[in-house]
Formats: structure tokens, C-alpha cells, sequence
């Protein structure tokens, strides 16, 4: 049987694939605890520093017009601070995703694929 024919029965099988049993699995529980326990409170963190800019700047008119140096006053440090924060947060994601997040997604994956395999061997030996 060539590879085109059990790609095409994997294929097959992974259609049939029970998901909702996979979301209740533990491991996917685990994924998905893991996930909301660093978005969730990184979310939260983020919208409470740009609320606190934004009601900053409709409310503390004088202190965000202090000059620092030049032209240059907190208002726009802060502005340039919410988009360093923006690249910070980014890159702790992707960092945090790849370490924690795809070994994870990787295991869960792989034993979907298995069972596929497995599955679509079974009909092909019963044919």
C-alpha cells in the first residue's frame, strides 16, 4: 500500500476523531489550565496598564504634560512604554507557548494521530 492510500485512510480516520472526549481528557485539561493561567492574568495586568494611561491622560492633565527632557513629557514616555509592553508581552508569550504550551499540544497530537493510524490500519486489515 503506498503512502498516498494511508495517508488517505489517516486522513479518514482523523475525521472520525471523538474531539469532545478529547477535551475532556486530562491532558487537554492540563493544556488549557496552563494556557488561561498565563493569558488570563497577563490579560488583566495589560488592560489595567492601559486604562490607567488612558484615565491618566483624560484626567491628570498636568502631570502627564511634565516636561522630562526637551519636548519630551511623561505622556509620551508613557505611550512609548504601552508599545514596548505590547513587544514585551509578545515575546513572553511566544517564549512561554513554546516551552510550556507546544510539548503539551505536541503529546495530545501525536496521540490523536496514533489512534488514527491504528484506526485506519484496523479498517485496512479488514477489508
Amino acid at each position: 500500500m503506498g503512502n498516498d492510500a494511508l495517508s488517505a485512510d489517516t486522513s479518514t480516520a482523523l475525521a472520525d476523531v471523538d474531539y469532545p472526549a478529547i477535551q475532556q481528557s486530562p491532558e487537554f485539561q492540563t493544556l488549557r489550565r496552563t494556557h488561561r493561567g498565563f493569558v488570563f492574568p497577563v490579560l488583566a495586568a495589560c488592560l489595567v496598564w492601559y486604562f490607567a494611561y488612558v484615565l491618566l491622560a483624560s484626567y491628570a492633565h498636568d502631570f502627564m504634560s511634565t516636561p522630562v527632557f526637551g519636548s519630551i513629557n511623561i505622556a509620551m514616555l508613557l505611550g512609548l512604554a504601552q508599545v514596548v509592553t505590547t513587544f514585551a508581552v509578545t515575546t513572553w508569550y511566544v517564549h512561554f507557548a513554546n516551552k510550556r504550551l507546544d510539548p503539551l499540544a505536541t503529546e495530545i497530537r501525536e496521540g490523536i494521530e496514533a489512534d488514527a493510524a491504528a484506526a485506519s490500519e484496523t479498517e485496512g486489515a479488514n477489508r
